[in-house]
């Protein structure tokens, strides 16, 4: 089986999952990095581990679905088959119902809350808001709601007294550092199924 990482952030996670594959600990092989802009981080972390990456620009008042028939395509070009996972990893874009049908089963969203708590944008904020004890972050498959696909993994983090939305981030990212790659290999192994 292989991937391909679908980013527009800034690459925390990503990274964790290019160190898997380069020391091995991730078997799976990556097909490169679809993203939406040439300037984002996780394209300069892809382009200086020489892995490949197609970039999709949105268009002014483009409908979503024909975003995303383009970002199927890039994928494609990368080498995708129907054997292929995407790896979403700060995918700041609600994928429009095509996409998840085309690519059933097969899409990996990592969000920072425990879902189903805090789904949407801002799930850290939220989590604080919410005067929870607990927050964390949850690995799930994506389907045509927001952030309501079957869990695959989640793990959890103390809220501490003063915490802020930073040092809740740093918690949650060193999770999903820890976890997706982990995932990836298990599904690899067929440890996990989908």
């Amino acid at each position: 089986m292989n991937f391909i990482i679908l980013s527009s952030s800034r690459g925390t996670t990503m990274q964790a999952v290019m160190e898997a594959v380069d020391d091995g600990s991730l078997t799976m092989e990556c097909l490169g990095l679809v993203s939406d802009k040439e300037d984002r981080e996780c394209v300069a972390k892809a382009n200086k581990a020489g892995w490949p990456v197609a970039i999709v620009e949105k268009i002014d008042g483009e409908q979503r679905e024909d975003y995303d028939k383009r970002i199927d395509q890039a994928c494609k070009d990368l080498g995708a088959d129907n054997h292929t996972l995407i790896a979403a990893l700060g995918w700041m874009f609600i994928l429009s119902p095509w996409f998840v049908t085309a690519w059933a089963n097969r899409i990996i969203n990592v969000h920072p809350a425990l879902l189903p708590k805090h789904p949407g944008g801002h799930a850290i904020k939220d989590t604080i808001e919410s005067g929870d004890e607990e927050g964390g972050m949850s690995i799930h498959i994506i389907d045509e709601g927001v952030d309501t696909g079957p869990i695959l993994v989640q793990k959890k983090c103390t809220i501490e007294e003063g915490e802020t939305e930073d040092s809740l981030k740093q918690k949650i990212q060193a999770l999903e550092k820890e976890e997706y790659p982990k995932l990836l290999q298990s599904i690899e192994s067929g440890a996990v199924t989908l």
